[in-house]
């Protein structure tokens, strides 16, 4: 197979413009002879003439023209791939893996993601759904590069491998029957609601938040029913089954017969973190979604 040599190319590209080996040396800054040499090795190298004598100078033959014309195909395939590196150097490229829990992804990763197509549109961003403890494993083990998951279920301080960035506390707010005798009650504190029927997770981490917010609000809930998503929870809640608690990102799950209150005191939060490999969060990319993530989290503060 034949050795293509990009240098000399380039060499032999600039006489074609420039006309003269003498020019062709001023612009690249080289001395005629090693011009000349440079095009005489690759000459050799292609097993073909490249210049020929006309008069008191040089042309380039039929077979250097042949040459260039595949040459400028891989010159502009260069120039890409050089853009490309450019924009992926300065996390503006590249592929950024995420896991989040399943209310993260509508009300963060996918504004995030909106965000960043606008703003660094090469950067690619694949999103993985996965429970809040979950999203800490598949950091660790290198299936993501950025995890969102919550603060309770973070690894123990100990654990140096991994940085995490606060991101929001999001309020837990009550979802009761809309026509419940406390769904239009002044001043509803979750105290109030100690003997209804709850409606929570039977394991995980909505079973522990929800369980530690009762608890710390004086009672234990009686768990009447048990569900993990958003869609059965409420779906239970509309029909009087019981109430639950339920995070505010999750507001798009909301039904037309299911009232939510937010509490006038002792309100539960559920704290929500971005997570990375120790020192990833320096890496252009990585940062750049953080960032959308800040950005997002930060408008629904407001």
């Amino acid at each position: 197979m034949i050795e293509w040599d990009i240098k000399k190319l380039r060499i032999l590209r600039t006489l074609r413009e420039r006309g003269t080996v003498t020019a062709t040396a001023e612009a690249l800054m080289m001395t005629p002879s090693a011009v000349s040499q440079q095009l005489s090795n690759l000459g050799k190298q292609l097993g073909v003439p490249l210049l020929e004598a006309h008069g008191r100078r040089v042309r380039l033959t039929d077979a250097a023209h042949l040459v260039l014309r595949h040459a400028e195909a891989v010159f502009a395939q260069l120039e890409q791939a050089d853009a490309e590196l450019t924009g992926y150097v300065r996390g503006e490229a590249g592929e950024v893996r995420v896991g989040a829990f399943s209310t993260a992804v509508p009300a963060l990763v996918v504004p995030a993601v909106q965000r960043l197509r606008t703003t660094h549109p090469a950067l690619e961003v694949r999103v993985r759904e996965a429970e809040a403890a979950e999203a800490y494993e598949l950091l660790a083990s290198g299936a993501v590069d950025l995890a969102l998951s919550l603060a309770a279920h973070a690894p123990t301080a100990r654990d140096q491998q991994l940085a995490r960035v606060p991101l929001l506390a999001d309020p837990l707010d009550v979802a009761l029957p809309a026509g419940h005798p406390m769904a239009a009650a002044p001043g509803l504190r979750l105290a109030d609601l100690s003997g209804e029927p709850w409606i929570f997770g039977g394991s995980g981490p909505w079973s522990e938040i929800t369980r530690h917010a009762c608890e710390a609000a004086g009672f234990v809930p009686e768990q009447a029913h048990s569900a993990a998503g958003w869609t059965a929870i409420l779906a239970m809640v509309e029909a009087g089954m019981g109430v639950a608690l339920v995070p505010r990102m999750a507001a798009a799950e909301r039904r037309t017969g299911v009232v939510m209150r937010v509490l006038s005191a002792d309100q539960p939060q559920r704290h929500v973190v971005a997570a990375v490999r120790r020192g990833a969060e320096a890496g252009p990319a990585v940062a750049r979604v953080l960032a959308a993530l800040r950005e997002v989290a930060t408008a629904r503060r407001g």
